[in-house]
């Protein structure tokens, strides 16, 4: 498979994360990537280097004042008395009749979700760079390759049009989405991420061009809470395009498969002509985060399942953090989804 990668993910490496009240390292550390180019480079894979587009593929989904912030934070925040090494808020507006900040600190608070997403030197760069990443990977399906994978970092699909969150800055899967809509007509997202993508429900959610289906961890219980459950079904002219299949904690292979099904039912029902896959590996019963109990053999059905719908695909990386399996369950979902397509 081709596999598109950028190096500069590197230049990102956040190092405050609040567990509970206890500060850590984030698990979102640059080893996720080159353990999963590792892996796939060992597997045969061929790695490609993305081209360069600017943030103009950005702009397509985030708001202009959004990314006005995520260029000039780490610069500004420098600037502030007593700043820290990172953009971390402090305060977080309901946003309810609430007023656009000119302060640095609350414009922080406005775009920044929660501390999972601290802001460094170069966070903008490696952010870009992730969405010119899912870009090459968009445009090749849409000059003719079957399917290939994005190998992204940071991740995105916590990101909304004008917040970060989760890890996440720019989302990459709404990126490639919306730029297969330059010729597909209707696109179908389907994560698989053990976080429900709630940036990225967020971004087509009164949209009835993209469906958008995730899998994942029951938000009762686990991040991000306040989105991902049953009942969010769309709005407006997006009432019916936006599924979700929240599961029990702990859930092993079998339901995720099942509700798998469930997901594939619904995009055959849509009729899309292109697929976006949000592929997260931290569904995988290894994974240091444990949301749900999936094996490597469960990635490669699943996969499987996914190519066999026959759709130009686009696999988008997104959570899997670092646990013994991680670049094992990538290339066992590679070699499923090429098994599918009969390959």
């Amino acid at each position: 498979m081709k596999i598109v990668y950028s190096e500069k993910h590197a230049q990102h490496d956040p190092q405050h994360f609040v567990v509970r009240g206890t500060k850590q390292r984030s698990a979102e550390q640059p080893e996720r990537a080159t353990r999963l180019l590792s892996a796939a480079t060992e597997a045969g894979h061929t790695i490609l280097p993305p081209r360069s587009y600017g943030p103009a593929p950005a702009a397509t989904v985030h708001t202009p004042e959004y990314l006005d912030f995520l260029q000039i934070a780490a610069r500004e925040w420098a600037k502030l008395p007593g700043a820290g090494p990172e953009v971390v808020p402090n305060v977080h507006p309901a946003r309810a009749h609430a007023s656009y900040p000119k302060a640095l600190a609350g414009r922080a608070g406005w775009h920044q979700v929660d501390t999972g997403c601290p802001i460094g030197p170069h966070t903008w760069e490696a952010a870009l760079a992730a969405t010119e990443v899912a870009s090459t990977v968009a445009d090749m399906v849409l000059a003719g390759e079957s399917h290939a994978y994005a190998l992204c970092r940071p991740p995105g699909h916590h990101a909304y049009a004008d917040m970060a969150g989760g890890f996440c800055f720019l989302n990459n899967t709404a990126v490639a989405a919306q730029r297969l809509r330059s010729k597909h007509e209707r696109v179908a997202i389907l994560d698989v991420d053990v976080h429900h993508g709630n940036g990225t429900q967020g971004i087509f959610y009164e949209r009835d061009d993209v469906l958008t289906i995730s899998i994942h961890a029951d938000p009762d219980h686990y991040y991000p809470f306040f989105w991902g459950h049953a009942h969010e079904h769309g709005a407006g002219k997006g009432e019916g395009f936006n599924l979700n299949l929240p599961l029990p904690l702990g859930s092993p292979d079998g339901p995720w498969l099942e509700a798998g099904d469930r997901a594939l039912a619904r995009i055959r029902e849509f009729q899309p002509t292109a697929l976006v896959v949000a592929l997260g590996l931290d569904a995988s019963e290894s994974d240091p985060l444990q949301g749900l109990k999936v094996t490597g053999p469960g990635f490669h059905a699943m996969a499987e399942k996914i190519a066999r719908m026959g759709l130009p695909t686009v696999l988008v990386q997104e959570g899997g953090y670092l646990g013994d399996d991680l670049g094992r369950n990538l290339v066992q979902f590679l070699a499923g989804f090429e098994k599918g397509r009969g390959a």
